[in-house]
This record gives structure tokens, sequence and C-alpha cells, in this order.
């Protein structure tokens, strides 16, 4: 079974993002070392935390190319929550930061009222629980078959936390969406590259099965 570097830049939920794959029969690795990104077998970058301060700390670790290098050539990457929203060009957070540049597209933070503040209608800021996801494959039918989303039925339930989504240029690659009072891309694939808002480590029995299809892959 290939190795999993799990990417430490100082801002993921490392312990409970390796235990489950762990529980899984996964082998793990949680590492920081640029070398061990640039040798692994699949990486999964995951995140808690402010977008412009987790790509200060990646540049600060010297991991913003390893990470984008990986991939191009290949290497299965998962992102988990913040780690999807690095994926893109530019986020709004915090003034303005740039991404990875991986996925075309602008991370947008929730705004249902800007009178009313965070909250109207009974939604606030951040996304916070348990919510559903929708493959919508009329609408994306070119990310009919995600590997990640064996087993899994439509309209499970993930578990969120978070105030900003990414919103991609590119439509195509949305595996999944979710409804917040506006309809956001919850899971985004493209060839190797594989993201969620959500957190499955957090998400029970779809959650590993969803981390399961990816040590599977």
């Amino acid at each position: 079974m290939s190795r999993i570097i799990v990417v430490d830049y100082g801002m993921g939920n490392l312990r409970s993002v390796s235990k489950a794959l762990e529980s899984l029969g996964a082998e793990v690795r949680v590492s920081s070392d640029p070398a061990d990104v640039a040798k692994a077998q699949k990486i999964i970058l995951p995140g808690v935390g402010a977008f412009p301060a987790a790509m200060r700390e990646l540049s600060s670790r010297q991991l913003v190319e390893p990470v984008k290098q990986a991939i191009q050539s290949g290497t299965p990457y998962l992102g988990i929550c913040l780690g999807l929203q690095l994926l893109f060009e530019h986020s709004e957070e915090g003034g303005g930061a740039t991404g990875l540049g991986v996925l075309s597209g602008t991370v947008k933070r929730f705004v249902f009222d800007a009178g009313l503040g965070s909250r109207v209608s009974g939604l606030k800021v951040p996304h916070m629980g348990w919510n559903q996801i929708s493959t919508q494959l009329s609408a994306h039918s070119t990310q009919l078959g995600c590997p990640l989303l064996k087993g899994i039925p439509d309209g499970s339930f993930f578990y969120f936390v978070h105030s900003y989504y990414g919103d991609p240029a590119d439509r195509g690659v949305i595996a999944l969406e979710t409804d917040y009072g506006v309809r956001f891309a919850s899971m985004v694939w493209k060839r190797n590259v594989y993201a969620t808002q959500f957190h499955p480590e957090k998400s029970q029995a779809v959650g590993l099965k969803l981390l399961e299809n990816f040590v599977k892959l």
C-alpha cells in the first residue's frame, strides 16, 4: 500500500486525519519536509484557519513548489477544508491573498445580508455542522464516476466548519454541491486532484468511506 504524506504546515487537523487513515490500514506520515512531499505517493493537505496565514506558512516551510510539482506530476492529492480553498488562484479573506493556482477561481465569503451582518433567515457564518451533499450530475456530467464517491449515497450528510467557499471558474470541476444560502462547491475533482470543503475525518461512516476510497486509489 502506498504511503500517504499528510502535509504539516502548522494549520492542519493532523491528528484526527492521520488517525482516521491509520484506522483504515493506511501507511501515513505527517511531515513538513519538502523532500517527503516531493517523494510522496499520495498527499493530503488538511487545514483549519485563515487562507493568507496558510499561504505564508506553506511558503516559509518551502512547501508551495513541492506541493504544486507533485500535483503536476500526477500524485493523488486530497485537500480538506482549507486544503480545498488553497487550490484556487485567489481568496477574498484578509483583504485578499494569492493561492496555489492549481484551479482557476476565487474563494469567497458567505454573505447573506450585509445590513444584518452574519445572520439572516437563521443562517450564521461560519457554516458549521452537518449538511447534505448533492452530485448534481445533470449540471456537471463530466464528474460522473468520481472514484472517491464510490459507495457514498447522493444526499449523504458531511460535517462542515467554514466561512469561505471555493467558486471555480470551470464549473466542470465541481463533484459535489451543498446548499447553505447559496449552492457552493463542497467537493472538486480534476484528474488527480480531489478536495472537500467538508471534513471527512469528522463525518463518521461516510467520511471514512471517502478516505478509504482515496487510500485505495
